[in-house]
């Protein structure tokens, strides 16, 4: 049998090894073996550190997100491929659509993130300026770089396309090579999709590497510049983390672990109530999608004492008609788990459970699958347990890592909190109800154990994604035993894969860092109003001072009644004079930027296409009639877009009276054509 590639070096290397063998988890044949006898693992690190992270750090945040979009739908349109051999791992078409195109989905996210909230630029200015001295010639400000190693994921077994996907795209954005290892069960088809990747030309040589087989000494050879993102059990992610070389050099270490999941049941949600069939139809969906193989799914079911057998009963009745078997079968709802050493786990577990609950449905030694070798496959029955006594700890302690939950009762809002906390920290938790009083207790009382929280009810069961699915937008991970780490969390993956730095310099120096204009550095007022260049010729620090207007009380007037704004500060003497803020009548704020604009604005047409929208905007000093405004507008920042023939122009905009002192202070976006006439 042929044992599986790792992709290293730039090239596909046959391991000298006779390798693992792994097996299709339906048929027990042998599908290929895994090895890394031969691979030289310290210099794929090397050859990621020294190809593929100069490489990306070459392009912008979005030519990496464009590349990523690209990566996606090339995988989009090879998704059939990759489900047919993910049901060899014992993954119906629905687990394998929830695998490949989860993984798919994060790729397009990333992308769409990246576009949107990075700048199109290779450094990433993190926070405001901070004003270190009184004369504003002395700054700083957060910048953030890639680190100049490798993002090596060490994954589980249960989403060979999501699990390297997902820590894939945030790093990749980031500007880190990727070094993925994949579980030996299901190695074949993360192997799989490391081949369409490289076979798709798209990534710069040396940004995504593969190693298939046991981990060898490749942590030995961890720098202070990698990171190590693990996915499996709490006992390997802590003998990981506490590897000599990761602690001495202090290395990024993040482990989404195994964690004993929650659900609860609200006291409102009775029988007859959408609440009531929202929590039985998740909990079934959470036992069988992919066998209970996700370390999301529910393995306690917290509900209220006295609906414990109407749960009970309605659970089983739910259970008793799913089907289980070959899972290329139509009829067929749940399949195989990985392997037959992932059926002896399960069974040993729930031998432990059942020494606190016992069994109300299911066999863990008896199962009739659909058109399948209930002895060569790795088949179970759906298992459902109860336990009378929540205080025993097996339930809190002993995860069965399959189609296995346990029901346990709750009599008050704090015991169901302390139970929910028993379990020492979850990658996710739920709570079914449609009281927003309890939902809240819950929710504030869960918060501290659990990376994610899905309150369900009858208003968001449409759209609701479900109780684990992960959401490139939100954390994935978890507290305590969840491994205490984060994956993805929309910008926050992104920056995980870099070192944040305080640069402390003069606003000039700080604006050439950073590609932005510091307020304190100079300005280029002369020539052309910068309205009137294109992106070609606009440049960090162009500006245009125009002023001074001399505000009325006819204009206040006038734009009280125009706009019906008539608050009292701008209409009634009196009352104004009373207020100890103002200390009579004063200009509308939005007055004060309206009238801004009509300074700066040069009104022909040209390359500025469009203002769409102002931030940071401050009100700083009342404007009172008779006053004089002038306005000074810089060019902050500039972010051509890729696929577009315009970009971004950030300008700050600075509104000042007549002794020099700022009323307003705000950014003005506007969409600037790239060429002249374009």
């Amino acid at each position: 049998m042929t044992a599986l590639h790792s992709y290293v070096g730039g090239r596909w290397q046959a391991p000298t090894g006779e390798g693992i063998p792994l097996h299709d988890a339906t048929t027990g044949e042998e599908i290929a073996r895994v090895s890394t006898a031969g691979i030289d693992l310290a210099a794929a690190l090397e050859y990621g550190r020294r190809v593929g992270g100069p490489a990306l750090r070459e392009l912008t945040f979005h030519q990496r997100a464009a590349l990523l979009k690209a990566l996606a739908s090339h995988l989009r349109e090879h998704r059939e491929e990759l489900y047919a051999l993910s049901a060899r791992t014992g993954a119906t078409l629905g687990d394998s659509r929830f695998d490949v195109d989860g993984g798919i989905g994060v790729l397009f996210a990333y992308s769409s993130r990246g576009r949107r909230e990075l700048p199109n630029d290779t450094v990433y200015v993190d926070g405001p300026v901070e004003p270190l001295g009184k004369g504003g010639t002395f700054v700083g400000q957060h910048v953030c770089t890639p680190l100049r190693g490798v993002a090596i994921q060490i994954n589980a077994f249960n989403f060979p396309v999501w699990g390297p996907l997902e820590k894939l795209a945030p790093a990749f954005l980031a500007g880190m090579p990727s070094l993925i290892k994949p579980a030996e069960q299901t190695a074949y088809l993360t192997e799989r999709l490391v081949r369409l990747i490289v076979d798709s030309g798209l990534l710069p040589e040396g940004t995504v590497q593969l190693v298939c087989g046991p981990p060898g000494d490749l942590l030995d050879h961890v720098t202070g510049q990698d990171l190590v993102a693990f996915t499996g059990s709490a006992a390997t992610a802590r003998k990981l983390r506490s590897h000599p070389v990761i602690v001495r050099e202090a290395a990024r270490f993040t482990a989404e672990a195994d964690s004993l999941n929650c659900s609860i049941l609200g006291p409102d949600a009775r029988p007859g109530t959408p609440e009531f069939d929202l929590y039985v139809k998740q909990l079934v969906a959470e036992m069988t999608v992919k066998a209970g193989q996700k370390c999301t799914a529910i393995r306690r079911a917290l509900v209220p004492a006295e609906l414990m057998d109407d749960v009970a009963a309605a659970v089983c009745d739910r259970l008793a008609k799913v089907t289980v078997g070959d899972p290329s079968r139509e009829d067929v709802r749940m399949g195989a788990l990985a392997s037959l050493d992932q059926r002896e786990e399960v069974r040993r577990a729930v031998k432990a459970l059942r020494g606190a609950a016992h069994l109300i449905f299911g066999d863990p030694d008896h199962v009739d699958p659909v058109g399948a070798d209930a002895d060569r496959g790795a088949f179970v029955s759906p298992m459902l347990l109860r336990c009378d006594d929540p205080d025993r700890a097996e339930p809190h302690e002993v995860e069965a890592f399959g189609p296995v939950s346990t029901l346990l009762p709750y009599t008050s809002t704090e015991q169901a909190v302390e139970l929910a906390a028993r379990g020492r920290g979850s990658l996710a938790g739920s709570v079914v109800t449609a009281d927003t009083g309890f939902a809240r207790e819950i929710v504030l009382g869960l918060a501290p154990w659990h990376g994610r929280l899905l309150v369900l009810n009858r208003e968001d069961a449409k759209e609701s994604t479900g109780h684990g699915s992960p959401l490139p937008n939100l954390v994935h991970g978890g507290p305590g035993r969840a491994g205490g780490g984060e994956e993805m969390g929309g910008l926050r993956g992104v920056l995980h894969h870099m070192q944040r730095t305080a640069v402390q310099a003069d606003p000039e120096t700080l604006g050439a860092v950073t590609g932005r204009w510091v307020a304190g550095a100079p300005r280029r007022t002369e020539g052309v109003h910068p309205f009137r260049k294109s992106l070609a010729e606009l440049r960090v620090g162009d500006a245009v001072t125009a002023g001074p207007r001399t505000v009325t009380r006819g204009d206040i007037d006038h734009f009280a009644e125009f706009t019906g704004d008539t608050f009292y500060a701008h209409t009634d003497e009196e009352a104004a004079k009373a207020n100890p803020l103002f200390g009579g009548i004063v200009a509308h704020g939005y007055l004060v930027v309206s009238l801004a604009a009509g300074l700066f604005v040069a009104p022909e047409p040209g390359p500025v296409l469009a203002n769409y929208g102002l931030e940071n905007l401050r009100f700083l000093t009342p404007v009172k009639p008779g006053d004089e405004l002038t306005v000074t507008l810089t060019a902050k920042q500039i972010t051509p877009r890729a696929n577009a023939d315009y970009g971004e122009v950030r300008w700050d905009a600075d509104v000042t009276n007549q002794t020099g002192e700022s009323v307003a202070k705000y950014d003005v976006l506007t969409l600037v054509a790239k060429e002249q006439g374009s």
